[in-house]
């Protein structure tokens, strides 16, 4: 009885609270109508620009990594403002640079064509998985960890690995909770379910999604890096089994809780809204009507219309759907989104100096960096691409990462895609992978690491967590650089 109870009140949300996520709504729907594909004609001169252009895109990306560790306080209540900040300045700069037009035909095109697809998408994951609620007791045995650990691995290319993250980190952390080592269990699922797991679709990771918006197939991955991902993952679970054993082992016997009550899975209606998005998605990559409008140089694509906004009515539909006691027991926030949406935000605006001077390649201030990725006869180095994508994926984001090194190797999909598919899965894997390196390196990250803490979990710090990750993912890459199993990877 209660259960009905509860559907009932979940369908009637509080009137203020229903105008507020309307306006929200209808305000995020006007914004969809916007372009969302090809490059805007900015007429920003990246060959005439200098490196200290860069610098507010390094000095947002050091304020993330640098201000939870330092400045808790101020960052919780200031980070849009410090995203705000760093993101004007780079705009001034570009004013002084190539005027107000020049700026603000970059501004649009890095807001609409790069971020919001971007994160409309991040937005819809969130929301849907945010109403699925995984009741009962589990035991937090290594073969139960591992299943779960597995199972959220699988999801990550399915639902995203933000929407995979969100449904099982909590049932996870309550299985693990009278555990007193048990920060490992968080970290390794970071890993798997918040990062590898999600190599194989657009769905799975955010720099993924930049891709399929640039052009790239939707399946390309899945059929191009399946095996590695396989190899990466499953050693990654053999690794976790061997600690997580030898950690039970040490923890004392558990007391008797009484019978254990079955697993349930809760708000099943939004396992079809998932489906949605993912129709959605394959919807827009199929159908091309040739319908498009210019805005500042950036085009309208009418699928990228309707896509954006069924993304968003699917969102719409979880919230109205869902009961709220389900949010309410995952223990459900729009904070975590908050976050992200202000400091990718941020990122996506500072970048544009960096884009325009990386497109100038051998004639601009990055010209070092397309030599370290590019042998003396012209053809790519795919190790290099793997380990410069990989290890600046770690601390720059890596779905600004993977837009860097993306037009680093030319920007054009079908090349890339066809005579260049060596550097594109290089680029693929090491932004994917080694965003694992941090709790910067994609966005679930410090989502998942937020609610252990939350939790009653001590996690470790920043630097802390790196050298854990690093310890278990650097020996597993360099293998994969020289696996003969791997042929994608090769030096020339």
């Amino acid at each position: 009885m209660p259960l009905v109870r509860s559907r009932r009140r979940g369908a009637s949300l509080d009137p203020n609270r229903l105008v507020t996520w309307l306006r929200s709504l209808a305000l995020a729907a006007i914004l969809t109508l916007l372009p969302q594909h090809a490059w805007a004609a900015t007429g920003l001169d990246g060959a005439a620009m200098r490196w200290p252009y860069a610098l507010p895109f390094a000095g947002l990306l050091l304020s993330i990594a640098l201000g939870p560790l330092l400045f808790p306080k101020f960052w919780h209540h200031h980070y849009g403002k410090v995203a705000a900040a760093w993101s004007l300045l780079a705009l001034a700069s570009l004013v002084g640079f190539g005027g107000i037009m020049a700026t603000l035909a970059a501004l649009v095109h890095a807001m609409l064509a790069e971020y919001l697809g971007f994160i409309v998408l991040l937005f819809s994951l969130y929301v849907v998985a945010g109403g699925i609620l995984v009741t009962g007791d589990i035991k937090a045995t290594p073969a139960a960890n591992a299943g779960i650990l597995a199972l959220g691995t699988l999801m990550a290319s399915v639902v995203g690995t933000t929407g995979a993250a969100m449904i099982l980190i909590r049932p996870l952390i309550r299985a693990n909770r009278l555990r007193r080592h048990n920060a490992h269990v968080v970290i390794f699922f970071i890993i798997l379910v918040a990062n590898v797991g999600g190599a194989l679709s657009p769905l799975g990771d955010p720099p993924l999604f930049v891709g399929f918006l640039h052009g790239v197939d939707f399946f390309w991955t899945t059929r191009t890096i399946w095996l590695q991902t396989t190899i990466v993952a499953g050693l990654l679970l053999a690794i976790f089994v061997v600690i997580d054993a030898w950690r039970f082992r040490s923890e004392p016997p558990p007391g008797d809780a009484g019978p254990a009550r079955p697993v349930r899975v809760r708000g099943l209606v939004n396992l079809v809204l998932i489906a949605a998005i993912v129709a959605s998605l394959l919807a827009s990559a199929m159908w091309k009507p040739g319908i498009a409008f210019d805005i500042l140089g950036t085009r309208l694509e009418l699928e990228d219309i309707v896509r954006n906004v069924a993304l968003l009515a699917i969102a719409a539909l979880s919230v109205w759907l869902t009961p709220d006691e389900h949010r309410q027991a995952n223990g459900f926030t729009w904070e975590p989104i908050r976050e992200v949406a202000k400091l990718f935000a941020g990122i996506f605006v500072a970048i544009i100096p960096v884009i325009a001077m990386l497109s100038a390649g051998h004639h601009g201030a990055f010209a070092w960096l397309l030599s370290a990725v590019t042998a003396p006869d012209g053809a790519p180095r795919e190790v290099a691409y793997f380990w410069f994508t990989g290890l600046m994926s770690a601390f720059l984001d890596n779905a600004p990462t993977y837009l860097l090194f993306f037009e680093l190797a030319g920007g054009d999909p079908q090349v890339l895609m066809h005579q260049l598919s060596g550097t594109l899965a290089s680029i693929s894997m090491g932004a994917v992978y080694m965003g694992a390196l941090t709790y910067i390196g994609n966005a679930p990250n410090f989502m998942v690491s937020s609610i252990a803490s939350e939790n009653g979990i001590e996690m470790p710090s920043f630097f802390g967590y790196l050298l854990r990750a690093g310890g278990v993912l650097i020996p597993l890459f360099l293998l994969l650089t020289v696996l003969p199993v791997a042929p994608i990877l090769h030096w020339h």
